[in-house]
């Protein structure tokens, strides 16, 4: 099993910053791919980026490409993602995900998830 744990949620003006974490333990040797989802309310679950723990390729939605960027510490199991130029629709609870297989924009291929961040952004 994986535990994921994200930190680094909260509330912010439109154009702010925001650096989201996460942690991962347990049998974090099998995990290949993390990524970060978001749910706002009354909408689905969202990719949002996901980055291969070997090699470091990075993948992002288009709605956040130039804006966020995903990045991690393998020695300390954790992956980040930096929030630039936030916009009000970018509130959402944020998810931090893992799959033990290559990258997949679809929740469904992960199978641990932390319990969320909520990002609030204000106008």
């Amino acid at each position: 099993q994986v535990q994921l744990v994200e930190s680094g949620g909260g509330l912010v003006q439109a154009g702010g910053s925001l650096r989201l974490s996460c942690a991962a333990s347990g049998r974090t040797f099998s995990i290949i791919t993390m990524g970060w989802f978001r749910q706002a309310p009354g909408k689905e679950r969202e990719f949002v980026a996901a980055i291969r723990r070997s090699g470091g390729s990075t993948y992002y939605a288009d709605s956040v490409k130039g804006r966020f960027t995903i990045s991690r510490d393998n020695a300390k199991n954790t992956v980040s993602l930096q929030m630039n130029s936030l916009k009000t629709e970018d509130t959402a609870v944020y998810y931090c995900a893992a799959s033990i297989g290559y990258f997949s924009g679809r929740s469904n291929e992960y199978a641990y998830w932390g319990q969320g961040t909520q990002v609030t952004v204000s106008s």
